[in-house]
């Protein structure tokens, strides 16, 4: 047995090493801390043009649209938007963080879905896939994996309640898409939703899925949730490309992401054995015409 002296000396010995040691761990750990500050962080929405002050509202654009036939209207669709008239807090992007026994990931998205005009007067609108995928491609973006779409649920800090209009003829028309704006806006001003927070629930999302790869005619959509968990369209390739109605939303994801701490390509991570679990519940997206620049 030691004497008093003796243990009173042993145990400040070890309290010194385990002082040491936690010294040590602090250094280190501020010392990873510090890499993943220092790495640069990129400009993700350089790619998107500023918005001219002669650019068109949301309501004059629904009004210039009201008489075309589809094929216009995503012809002018198209044109607004890659010309950057599209409401300046779209450009504000929100992280969201998702995980697997692979890793974790944060992704940045736009905090709303794709919308024409100004801050003060926009219309969130549906597009076809080949336009969604046109404009995702030029400004460097992704669409999301229905990994991604629940993520971006369960952590919006606005989330909505779901509103469906009557099923018909009448949902691929401009009417449909400005009246349902029309209720979102309503309900967003009801429950005091700010502008640039990280909006969902409103509507179905077009997504990414390997299902494309036997599909490659259609548009996949999935979401527009009722609560976690619990979305009103499950993933679908129903309807075609060219299709698009009023329920739908392009919800633009960029394309880095901070992966374990270090920036990396959605592209890649998508296409990776291992980390793809992070961003999807398919695997890998083997989609590759999807996935490509343009």
């Amino acid at each position: 047995m030691l004497s008093p002296s003796c243990l009173k000396q042993h145990l400040t010995r070890r309290s010194g090493i385990k002082l040491a040691l936690s010294a040590l761990w602090f250094r280190h750990a501020r010392a990873q801390e510090s890499k993943t500050e220092a790495q640069p962080v990129p400009d993700l929405t350089h790619s998107i043009p500023a918005r001219s002050p002669q650019a068109v509202t949301g309501s004059q654009f629904a009004e210039s649209v009201a008489r075309m036939d589809r094929p216009e209207r995503e012809h002018a669709i198209l044109s607004q938007i890659l010309a950057g008239n599209l409401p300046s807090f779209l450009k504000k992007l929100v992280s969201v963080r998702l995980s697997s026994p692979a890793g974790t990931a944060t992704i940045f998205v736009m905090p709303e879905y794709l919308a024409i005009g100004s801050d003060a007067d926009f219309l969130r609108i549906p597009m076809n896939f080949h336009t969604a995928k046109a404009i995702a491609a030029r400004f460097r973006f992704l669409l999301p994996t229905r990994k991604m779409v629940d993520a971006i649920y369960d952590q919006a800090s606005c989330s909505f309640t779901p509103q469906p209009l009557p099923a018909g003829p009448e949902m691929t028309s401009t009417e449909y898409y400005r009246n349902h704006n029309t209720m979102i806006e309503k309900q967003s001003h009801t429950r005091g939703f700010a502008p640039g927070a990280l909006a969902a629930g409103h509507k179905k999302d077009v997504v990414l899925t390997n299902r494309l790869r036997w599909r490659p005619t259609q548009i996949a959509i999935y979401g527009w949730h009722r609560a976690k968990g619990m979305p009103i369209q499950p993933l679908s390739t129903v309807h075609g490309a060219g299709y698009a109605d009023y329920s739908h939303g392009i919800r633009l994801v960029a394309e880095m992401a901070l992966v374990e701490g270090k920036w990396r390509s959605v592209r890649d991570v998508l296409r990776d054995a291992l980390l793809s679990s992070t961003l999807s519940d398919e695997g890998t997206i083997r989609a590759d015409a999807l996935l490509a620049h343009a």
